[in-house]
């Protein structure tokens, strides 16, 4: 349990705790995660849902409805829609894609792997990410999950976090501190 508190923190992760301990205890985590998985996937391609779950003005009748039309039309578990259901009820939908995360996390940990936080400046193809989970296995001894992330500010390579630890490969940096070794600082 200590470990779980490590690695999530905050609301987003009191939340999700609950909801993997829930998991846990009815063997549902594979279930439940892929149910998160696909609201993930939702949240990310639907600016309509999108808005319903971050916007403060929606009551939460609203919201209700929508959840229950996102729930069947997607075909929840009754651990995911209650889930769903208590976060409309604390006025705490806004924090659905933190808890998403913090589940990944935890069950990452559970198991036996570890957390990438990976940016890049476009989207990874799946060899990108495959060879670069084969890299970061050779190199922690462990599998890894990714968290990935588009920042096209970068202009090129990656920023990659693993636990306290980061690499720094994107060009933007580069440039960065080219400029600063030009002036003499």
């Amino acid at each position: 349990m200590s470990s779980n508190k490590a690695i999530v923190s905050g609301v987003t992760g009191r939340y999700a705790l609950a909801l993997f301990d829930l998991a846990s205890e009815g063997n549902a985590l594979d279930a439940v995660n892929s149910d998160l998985n696909k609201l993930s996937a939702l949240l990310s391609e639907s600016e309509v849902f999108s808005n319903i779950v971050n916007s403060p003005l929606l009551g939460q009748a609203e919201q209700v409805k929508a959840v229950e039309s996102v729930v069947a039309e997607l075909k929840l578990a009754d651990t995911v829609k209650n889930f769903l259901g208590v976060l409309v009820a604390n006025r705490r939908l806004n924090i659905l894609s933190g808890a998403i995360t913090s589940f990944g996390r935890l069950l990452a940990d559970h198991n036996g792997e570890i957390n990438a936080e990976v940016t890049s400046a476009k989207k990874l193809t799946k060899a990108q990410t495959d060879a670069l989970g084969k890299k970061l296995k050779e190199i922690t001894g462990q599998d890894v999950t990714f968290e990935l992330k588009v920042d096209e500010s970068l202009l090129g390579g990656l920023i990659v976090k693993v636990g306290s630890q980061m690499v720094d490969s994107s060009l933007k940096t580069k440039l960065e501190n080219l400029k600063l070794s030009m002036k003499g600082v």
